[in-house]
């Protein structure tokens, strides 16, 4: 059975995400307020515009089903629904006073209603996902993946659910991104997702944390039989849709950022925030489609609807929105042929269905888009799943709210509907008992054209592989294999093999030798299967006998010199984070040395996370795969990380320079660059073996990027001809602006002694100003103070913040600051709440109390903040914010808030992007601007971190290695030598400061609501 390793695994019983078995199902509440209801169910299907020949249907709707999270067919074609009441608004979270309950609908005419109704169990709370499977059902109901056996078939619970994973963490981030989504994949494993703020540590129960496996975001996945969990993809923001196409590539739908990506196992993807799990990642893989469904240069302008909902101009050639639920890639017989194969997407701000065609490209896929498919004119429709059914109809489930993941004036609970679109008149289904099937019907039905009738057949044949007719079953199987031979109905086959677990090693390295790449790309991933992932590049642990391990090896070795496919490639590089360490060399030595993949976005990429772990292990093996590569991604990592240990005096990365001098031009820029990285933040390193005559090689060419990066080396590596060099350019009035400043800032890097003199002459100079009076105060010149107060005002809007950062890291500094606001030198405004709490953070009780004259007191407790989100809400109606002057308000922002969040694409990107968020409600932007610590994901805590010279800095923690550290925050990115830090501490605290709008007059606060709440981009004040 599919849970037969859970059996002995604990019972539930008390726990939190579950209650007692005997408590009665409380009656769920709406706590929205002020809202128009929604459209009757007829309604809303009738305003769903769908192309000719299709139709819509109310499969099920409120009161029968209300608050739909996720839906899911078990294998008699019946359909099964999480409600979740739990979920509620900022400020309460999750209603714990309510619980959450499974459904099982019944559409027993074919006709496309459900008439049947059962509560299969309703004690759960934060319920995100069910899966049923032959014995029962997994649910998912953060922090814990269960299941709830009913091997009977008789839609009751056989007892308690058991407790199958746990670690599923909802406390630490925001509660719409917890984990969601399980579905059957074709390898055979259970998969899951799970957002960017609610990070988890997976394992099974009681495991130690040394067993678990992190995730920051992405996508997860866990073996039944083996009582196995992997993380599959790492990052994006909010994945809330995932599907395989016709050869099992999986795909996962995001919000935010880039909507579409590949999960490709061991990948790490573009995050919207906070830093991966694999620390020395340095670059992270883009999407994988080639747009995005809203205008990335001028906001959400052209595609997203008004505050007035009225549709922008050029929505629908975008999209609608970067909001995005449910996943499916068509696959059934209903649908017209030509929809066969084509990607949709839920798109919740343009209320649409979105229409992706995946195409073939490089080592994976790209993601075009094909005109909308369907719209909706209910503004009540929030479409959160789309399944395609047994007859071929797609089903989709909407959730039914006026707000979106943001509820912060309340939940209607009391409205939900399911929805049935079909093509013409679906003959009714028939569906047999596919779980009593004998072992040739299910055969038979792998190959089905209609892909919920293969997967359903495979679900069942995973409960076989312990029967004894499973041998003369894979005999039949293997034949038809071998007259199918390529395509889809092949790798069925292939994946029925798998389930039953009959295929042989050797068989399966003779796949590897096919003509079809996805077949062969199939077989590299199911013999990977057979190996642990391994991030310490030790010892395999596998499922397979030492002799077969190496004749894997070899053959996957000669797969990476050989095979013409890209794919295939793909998989290899990604077999690569399994492998011992010697293996994982060989085989990326001959992956690295493809020339075609050289400017592949994701295969560089891969095959850096995979020989990562060979920079603490085997050095040399990491060199050699930078030496023999073909991609400038690899050789500037494998520089960068062999430099990062240039204070020990690694002979590895003399031997790179060695192999530099003889190396492309291309080559040394590479590498060098990779250096520059590895060494941003030092002031002083030693001197590498082979950098001098490699450096000289370098004087004497002609590339001046490539002298310039050799320039800044030799200052780290106290060259005192750079130097001079440095402040030659830096004092040259004719030579570029960029270029000036970059050399600056490498002699503040480096500490180079007695710059006072010409900082302050820097002082006036227009190019260099603001760099300048920042550097004045990081070395503490004497004549600091007075300069930088004499100058402030003439720097731009953009320029002071950067000053303003730089005074406040000492107490002194703050004191000169805040006494010149009093005074009435420097404006009070251009402190921000951010710049208050890092001078409350100095521990100065003096300095606080002039802080307090200038800035005035922060609120702190939860009845103050709740009392100043009614008063603003009382005091910024309609009429008051409708008088804003957007252009002020735009200022303010510039001021107060750019420092950290882009608007518009313009602005800081320590926060998030405040373009697409739900900024036209009032509501949601009082509650986050005055209450910011309400929920604090991990990666948005604040740290405090106090430097040797005195200086002390807060922001976000990024980049985090053994050597340096980088804070980021309003004004500054600043990386820094651990040798240079007495103190780091993580504060409980959100990143972004409270009492923002406690220093601004009334007139103030309006106009930068006013312009927040805005559409549009308007211009600043002239």
């Amino acid at each position: 059975m599919f849970h037969r390793h859970i059996l002995s695994l604990a019972v539930v019983g008390s726990l939190s995400a579950v209650a007692a078995e005997t408590s009665a199902f409380p009656e769920p509440y709406d706590s929205e307020k002020g809202k128009n209801p929604p459209m009757t169910a007829a309604a809303s299907a009738k305003s769903i515009q769908v192309p000719d020949g299709f139709h819509v249907t109310v499969v099920a709707s409120e009161p029968d089903v209300r608050q739909p999270v996720a839906m899911a067919f078990d294998l008699r074609g019946r359909l099964w629904v999480a409600e979740n009441y739990t979920y509620a608004e900022s400020g309460v979270n999750f209603a714990t006073n309510l619980m959450d309950r499974v459904l099982i609908l019944e559409d027993a005419d074919g006709d496309g209603r459900a008439e049947r109704r059962k509560v299969f169990w309703d004690q759960a709370q934060i319920l995100t996902s069910i899966e049923p499977v032959p014995g029962g059902i997994y649910v998912l109901c953060p922090p814990r993946l269960l299941f709830i056996s009913d091997a009977n078939r008789d839609d009751v619970p056989d007892g308690p659910p058991q407790v199958v994973l746990d670690g599923f963490t909802t406390t630490t981030g925001n509660r719409h991104t917890f984990a969601n989504g399980l579905k059957w994949g074709p390898d055979g494993w259970l998969w899951g997702r799970i957002g960017i703020s609610s990070g988890a540590k997976i394992g099974l129960p009681g495991a130690p944390e040394s067993d678990r496996v992190e995730m920051r975001g992405g996508i997860w996945r866990f073996h039944p039989k083996r009582g196995v969990v992997e993380g599959v993809s790492h990052g994006t923001t909010n994945p809330w849709g995932l599907d395989w196409n016709e050869v099992g590539e999986p795909f996962f739908i995001n919000t935010v950022i880039g909507h579409l990506w590949h999960a490709v196992s061991g990948a790490h993807l573009e995050r919207m925030h906070g830093n991966d799990v694999l620390p020395r990642a340095y670059a992270l893989i883009p999407q994988i489609a080639d747009h995005f469904h809203f205008d990335t240069g001028a906001g959400w302008t052209k595609s997203r609807p008004s505050a007035e909902g009225v549709a922008a101009s050029g929505s629908d050639g975008l999209g609608g929105g970067h909001a995005h639920a449910a996943l499916m890639i068509y696959q059934g017989t209903n649908w017209p042929a030509s929809y066969r194969g084509g990607l949709f997407t839920w798109n919740l701000h343009g209320r649409r269905a979105n229409r992706e065609r995946l195409e073939r490209l490089g080592s994976g896929y790209v993601g075009r888009h094909e005109p909308d498919l369907f719209h909706t004119g209910d503004p009540w429709f929030r479409g959160i799943e789309m399944l395609q059914g047994p007859e071929g109809a797609v089903y989709l489930a909407d959730w039914s709210d006026t707000g979106e993941c943001h509820e912060h004036d309340g939940v209607h609970r009391s409205s939900g509907r399911i929805h049935r679109i079909h093509f013409g008149t679906p003959p009714p289904v028939m569906i047999p008992d596919i779980e009593g099937a004998s072992m040739e019907q299910l055969e038979q039905w792998i190959l089905d054209p209609n892909e919920w009738t293969s997967r359903a057949a495979l679900k069942v044949l995973a409960t076989r592989s312990e029967d004894p007719e499973r041998w003369e079953s894979s005999t039949r199987l293997r034949a038809t294999f071998q007259r199918e031979k390529s395509g889809p109905r092949a790798l069925r086959v292939l994946w029925a093999l798998n389930a039953l677990g009959t295929w042989t090693p050797d068989w399966m390295l003779s796949r590897t030798g096919d003509d079809d790449e996805h077949v062969r790309s199939w077989a590299v991933r199911l013999l990977a299967d057979q190996f642990a992932v391994n991030p310490d590049a030790a010892a395999a642990r596998s499922t397979l006998a030492a002799d077969v391990q190496e004749r894997v090896f070899q053959r996957w070795e000669r797969m990476a010199a050989k095979d013409a496919s890209g794919l295939v490639r793909l998989y290899l590089a990604s077999a690569l984070q399994r492998m011992p360490a010697e293996r994982r060399a060989a085989v990326a030595r001959a992956l690295a040395a493809r020339s075609e993949d050289a400017g592949d976005r994701t295969l560089g990429l891969m095959l850096w996370y995979g020989i990562e772990p060979l920079g603490r292990v085997a050095a040399g093996s990491l060199r050699s795969v930078a030496e023999s590569s073909a991609h400038p991604v690899v050789r500037r990592f494998v520089a960068r990380r062999l430099a990062e240990d240039v204070s020990t005096g690694s002979p590895e990365l003399a031997r790179l320079l060695a192999w530099a001098r003889e190396a492309s031009e291309q080559a040394r820029v590479d590498l060098l660059a990779g250096m520059t990285d590895a060494l941003r933040g030092t002031r002083r390193a030693p001197e590498p073996k082979g950098w001098a005559a490699l450096g000289a090689l370098i004087r004497a060419g002609s590339n001046e990027a490539l002298k310039a990066m050799a320039r800044d080396l030799d200052v780290v590596f106290g060259d005192g001809r750079a130097v001079g060099e440095l402040r030659k350019l830096v004092e040259d009035g004719s030579a570029d602006a960029g270029a000036r400043r970059s050399a600056l800032r490498a002699l503040l890097d480096a500490k180079v002694p007695d710059l006072g003199p010409l900082l302050r002459r820097l002082a006036d100079d227009g190019s260099l100003r603001a760099a300048a009076l920042v550097g004045l105060v990081e070395v503490s010149d004497p004549e600091a103070l007075e300069k930088v107060l004499s100058r402030y005002q003439w720097l731009g809007i953009e320029e002071r913040p950067s000053v303003i950062v730089a005074m406040i890291a000492r107490a002194e500094t703050s004191r000169a600051l805040l006494e010149a606001m009093l005074a009435g030198r420097i404006q009070r405004t251009d402190l921000t709440a951010f710049h208050a709490g890092q001078i409350a953070r100095l521990g100065d009780a003096s300095l606080t109390g002039l802080l307090e004259k200038v800035w005035g007191t922060v609120r702190t407790t939860p009845s103050e903040k709740r009392q100043r989100i009614e008063a603003l809400r009382r005091d910024l109606g309609p009429a008051v914010v409708a008088k804003a002057q957007l252009g002020r308000g735009r200022q303010l922002f510039v001021q107060a808030c750019a420092g950290c969040h882009r608007l518009y694409g313009e602005g800081g990107e320590v926060g998030p992007d405040l373009t697409g968020s739900g900024r036209a409600d009032l509501g949601y932007l009082l509650e986050n601007i005055v209450d910011p610590g309400a929920v604090v994901a991990a990666e948005q805590r604040l740290s405090v971190v106090t430097l040797k010279d005195g200086r002390v800095v807060s922001g976000l923690l990024r980049d985090a290695n053994e050597r340096t550290l980088t804070v980021v925050n309003p004004g500054e990115r600043l990386t820094v030598s651990r040798a240079d830090v007495v103190k780091v501490e993580t504060m409980p605290d959100s990143a972004m400061p409270e009492g923002l709008l406690d220093s601004l007059p009334a007139v103030d606060v309006r106009d930068l609501m006013g312009y927040l709440m805005h559409p549009r981009q308007v211009p600043l004040p002239k």
